[in-house]
């Protein structure tokens, strides 16, 4: 398996209300009045199913209306999100041995079942078991992409070497796999068509970067644990920190100015 960019029992989570949507019945004389509303909205474009949502103060139209790149890709993102972790297929097992060498390079892993995952912060001696219980294989390619991609940023996190540290902290690894989760529920990934405007301003960046999904994980993981200081959280808190952290993205991929993952200003904090 390869991550590599080409330009370059689990904790429950809690998800945030979605934003006021009114759905409504585009019919065939609705799609020829250009000035046609739906509780205000401004129209863009005819004859396409729509979901009309409040946005920075007017209201807008989201059109299914992808291009083949974002449409391939999208699917390519969907597919990622449905493979569920197996602990007896080769690759899985492989990329299982690689975030253990891109997390601890000079230290040998003794098996695939180990107490030595638990430095790492995995519940128990078998992380497979995380993996089913999570967001399946996809957490466990974040935290890969994660490692390779910024290792500085990601040791730093797992050895907590920053701020006051509370007595109990989160585990690293398992914090990982909620990530995943909370980013695929806050995109709306498992549904069949865009209900949010998150989730199409996300499709609109699957065009500048297919790792879009990727970077956006490392992003969350650093605000995540910069919240966390700053509420000098404990590990019973780890939920309500999650939707704070839900919350500031959502706020960040709505900015005007939001074109790529990059342009976040939260992705500043990546090292």
């Amino acid at each position: 398996m390869s991550i590599e960019r080409n330009h370059g029992g689990c904790m429950a989570v809690g998800s945030l209300p979605p934003p006021s949507i009114f759905k409504c019945a585009h019919s065939a004389s609705a799609a020829n009045a250009d000035d046609q509303t739906c509780g205000s909205p401004r129209w863009i474009g005819k004859g396409l199913s729509c979901v009309c949502m409040k946005r920075k103060g007017t209201y807008e139209r989201i059109c299914m209306n992808l291009t083949p790149l974002q449409e391939e890709r999208l699917q390519r993102l969907k597919h990622r999100v449905n493979v569920y972790f197996d602990g007896s297929r080769r690759d899985h097992q492989e990329a299982l041995r690689a975030l253990w060498h891109a997390t601890y390079p000079n230290k040998e892993l003794s098996g695939l079942v180990s107490d030595q995952w638990k430095d790492m912060g995995w519940q128990g001696r078998d992380p497979s078991t995380d993996f089913r219980r999570g967001a399946g294989f996809i957490s466990l390619e974040n935290l890969l992409f994660f490692a390779k991609t910024f290792s500085n940023s990601f040791q730093t996190l797992l050895n907590k070497q920053f701020g006051k540290r509370s007595t109990w902290e989160y585990p690293f690894a398992v914090a990982g796999v909620n990530i995943t989760f909370m980013i695929i529920q806050m995109l709306d990934l498992q549904s069949t068509k865009a209900r949010t405007f998150v989730r199409a301003v996300f499709v609109q960046m699957l065009s500048e970067d297919e790792w879009a999904f990727d970077l956006l994980y490392c992003v969350a993981f650093m605000l995540m644990d910069k919240q966390w200081l700053q509420r000098n959280a404990s590990y019973m808190e780890f939920n309500e920190v999650l939707k704070s952290t839900r919350g500031q993205l959502e706020r960040e991929l709505m900015m005007d100015d939001v074109i790529r993952i990059e342009d976040m200003p939260s992705y500043n904090l990546l090292g």
